[in-house]
């Protein structure tokens, strides 16, 4: 899989790659490139942004911009899924996570501040795409949840009994994952359920699929 983000903020994505579990999986089954706006921008110092038409605080990311990396890094942008990180978007769940972990290929574009001008989310981008009902200062937080989400369903990036058990996995039936405990059986009077030390892995079992549903359905 091949994933490209646009930024401002290359060197913001520096700490991701360098955990797991993606820095399992780059270089053999993840393909991530990074690319800065401003070395592909048309304007001169190096500028990327402009005041908004109609007044207001803030500057917004230009779409002669955005349509200059475009064209220098793909050319033809072909059926290239491109998905613009922005508020107003389709809410990141598991299902739309599991959907990009099947693609080839896709680019995240992120923005600073006031976002994109509306064109580049109009007539660039194929999807946009929100980790949720809230602002931040950029899109590359975003665009780190949208990897690591995506990253982690890479074969290699996690150990499969890990995953097994973890929250929307078809172990738990695509529900929440139980309640997990660990040493010691008992801190300040709060003692771990007796089911998860009675050895008896079948009545283990059973709790935890009745916890995760009790969870997913509250």
């Amino acid at each position: 899989m091949q994933i490209d983000v646009f930024t401002l903020l290359p060197h913001a994505f520096s700490w991701l790659t360098e955990q797991r579990p993606l820095a399992a999986v780059l270089g053999s089954e993840l393909d991530l490139r990074l690319w800065n706006y401003r070395d592909f921008t048309p304007l001169t110092g190096g500028q990327v942004d402009d005041e908004p038409y109609g007044g207001g605080a803030g500057m917004i990311l230009r779409v002669d911009v955005v349509d200059a990396a475009l064209e220098a890094v793909y050319g033809d942008l072909g059926s290239r899924r491109i998905l613009a990180l922005t508020p107003q978007g389709r809410q990141l769940n598991q299902e739309l996570v599991d959907e990009l972990a099947r693609e080839e290929a896709f680019t995240l574009l992120s923005a600073r501040f006031e976002g994109f001008d509306e064109r580049v989310v109009e007539h660039f981008a194929t999807d946009a795409v929100s980790i949720g009902p809230y602002v931040l200062s950029g899109g590359e937080l975003p665009a780190m949840v949208v990897l690591e989400a995506v990253g982690r369903r890479q074969p290699g990036a996690m150990r499969a009994e890990s995953a097994m058990y973890e929250s929307f996995s078809p172990s738990l039936e695509g529900g929440l994952e139980f309640p997990q405990y660990t040493r010691p059986a008992e801190f300040r009077g709060w003692r771990v359920p007796e089911v998860l030390l009675s050895g008896d892995h079948a009545r283990i079992d059973s709790w935890r699929k009745e916890q995760s549903r009790e969870r997913t359905l509250s």
